[in-house]
């Protein structure tokens, strides 16, 4: 079977937990390497999964090839967005998750986080995986597919964290929000916390990434 190419971070112990984390639109697997020490200082077992994206075409920049999860049709508030590749990025993820399972790490071990771009694609892929997961992390990110995307049973309890940046020019904050509300209409345990940032992370933020991944993952 073949794989997204990745970057792996091993723990210093045998891993028994995986965090699989999607980088944003033009970026690679590289862009949050650097946070894994901060955020590992108790976590001594869990593998850090960061996934690079293809390069295709991407309308709003041109058609310009760079690294993107899908396309992005038009940068209005709806964010029109090729849902086809949506789909299939959501489905490349789930095949990294599978793979942890070979792996002997359990689905509830799992853990999907994913930043603007990345974190459409991981609503997607955790929200409808059928078997239960242990988390997911979106930061600074919209939910694409909405009340299109599949909601299945196995991930009705799914913990859920969203972090948006209250001066995001990128990905304005009323589509962190959106995403919230609809979630909490659907009835899931989903958190939301706004940092006074534009479309980055900052270091309180990283610190309460920690905090949450550690009461799951310990």
């Amino acid at each position: 079977m073949s794989y997204l190419p990745c970057v792996e971070i091993e723990p210093k112990a045998a891993a028994d937990s995986a965090v699989i984390w999607l980088h944003g639109l033009g970026a690679d697997g590289n862009d949050f390497v650097p946070l894994v020490p901060e955020l590992t200082t108790r976590l001594k077992s869990t593998r850090f999964v960061f996934p690079h994206a293809p390069r295709i075409p991407v309308t709003v920049n041109g058609g310009y090839l760079m690294p993107a999860w899908y396309d992005i049709l038009a940068m209005d508030f709806e964010r029109k967005v090729d849902h086809l590749q949506l789909t299939a990025s959501a489905t490349a993820v789930i095949k990294l998750i599978e793979r942890e399972l070979t792996r002997g790490i359990e689905s509830q071990n799992i853990i999907l986080a994913g930043f603007s771009q990345g974190g459409a694609v991981a609503y997607q892929a955790a929200l409808g995986y059928q078997q239960t997961l242990g988390g997911l992390i979106i930061l600074s990110s919209y939910f694409a597919s909405g009340d299109q995307a599949e909601f299945h049973p196995a991930n009705r309890d799914l913990p859920i964290l969203i972090q948006h940046g209250v001066h995001d020019p990128v990905v304005p904050e009323a589509l962190g929000q959106r995403a919230y509300e609809l979630l909490r209409t659907k009835s899931y345990p989903v958190e939301y916390q706004r940092y006074s940032m534009e479309h980055t992370l900052c270091p309180p933020q990283v610190e309460a990434i920690r905090k949450w991944l550690e009461v799951r993952l310990q």
